[in-house]
């Protein structure tokens, strides 16, 4: 950070405010406090019968790589509202989310991943701006070699694990995998 979105000074200090217990960006001018929280990404895996709806994604990081439609959530949506939208413009589909399936961390670039599973409305899908083309695929179809992300693979994985037993659960992760006591 280079100037306080405040007051316009660029008199930052990265340092522990009083009373907190982290290094903040503080103006030493006008006393503001800048927080830099994680990033929460939200997705919906779409299936339509046997299948799960992936994208070649068009865009960086990961260019030509599939993944589960998702994306940034904005600012005054829902997480369900955000899978959604995300579905809409990476494969131009509409899904009916049915539950929450993964929350994944990744800590290193302070993000959170959390991702639905939903029905493909009419099993209707186009390619959106963002992606180089949308495609469904049974479980043993799935490109698990050109698979963008590790929240991706960890998704799916455990959809497919979950299907064959009839579940519908919530699963938590973390890349890379943190001991837990």
């Amino acid at each position: 950070m280079n100037y306080c979105s405040n007051c316009g000074s660029a008199q930052l200090q990265f340092r522990i405010p009083e009373g907190d217990n982290r290094e903040r960006y503080v103006c030493s001018n006008c006393g503001t406090i800048h927080y830099q929280n994680p990033k929460l990404v939200v997705g919906c895996l779409p299936v339509w019968e046997d299948k799960v709806l992936l994208c070649r994604r068009a865009i960086a990081p990961a260019y030509g790589s599939w993944n589960i439609p998702s994306g940034y959530m904005e600012n005054k949506e829902t997480l369900a509202e955000g899978a959604k939208r995300e579905v809409w413009e990476e494969a131009e589909a509409k899904v009916n989310i049915h539950y929450l399936a993964t929350i994944y961390d990744i800590p290193r670039i302070s993000q959170v991943y959390v991702q639905f599973v939903g029905e493909l409305v009419e099993g209707k899908f186009g390619v959106g701006v963002e992606s180089l083309e949308s495609q469904l695929f049974a479980e043993e179809e799935i490109p698990w070699k050109e698979i963008a992300f590790t929240s991706s693979k960890f998704t799916l994985s455990n959809f497919f694990a979950d299907r064959k037993t009839g579940a519908a659960k919530l699963h938590r992760g973390c890349f890379p995998q943190i001991a837990r006591n």
